[in-house]
């Protein structure tokens, strides 16, 4: 698979920062949009991420009073997202020595594993997984470093 320059794969703890405004979202939104106006920026993301924003916002409305009319307003427009989904059944063979050897989730680990494949780095808003992977060779970027390529 050829893959743009302009490219990353992108986490649950990223793109729910477009639904939920908290710490981040403004970094979040900077960096969706370089996919909406770089004709050469790509974003990849293993199945899962979309049930696990789904769930994330499915917390929200239990939780913190988010509306549901709006989570599944939100869900609708994560559908519509120009990101390129990858089968977790083609990641998982990866994921498992990923998650065993740095003691992460095997959900985390099919992000690291797809970044890996594609050669581009991952980026995450989890802290904890940054510093894990820290000093190994995957490439994983916390969302809290991102600097808009345009300014």
């Amino acid at each position: 698979m050829s893959v743009p320059a302009a490219a990353y794969v992108i986490d649950a703890s990223v793109a729910i920062k477009l639904f939920v405004v908290e710490s981040l979202s403004d970094q979040a939104d900077l960096l969706f949009n370089q996919l909406a106006h770089d004709p050469a920026a790509h974003f990849y993301v293993p199945d899962l991420l979309f049930i696990e924003c789904t769930n994330i916002l499915w917390k929200h409305v239990r939780r913190f009073g988010y509306a549901a009319e709006q989570a599944q307003q939100d869900v609708a427009d994560l559908r519509a997202l120009d990101l390129h989904s990858v089968s977790t059944a083609d990641l998982i063979a990866d994921a498992l020595p990923i998650a065993l050897a740095y003691a992460i989730s095997a959900y985390d680990a099919c992000y690291v594993a797809l970044a890996q494949r594609l050669s581009v780095p991952l980026m995450t808003a989890d802290e904890a997984l940054v510093r894990k992977l820290a000093g190994t060779h995957y490439a994983v970027q916390w969302l809290g470093n991102f600097i808009d390529p345009s300014s």
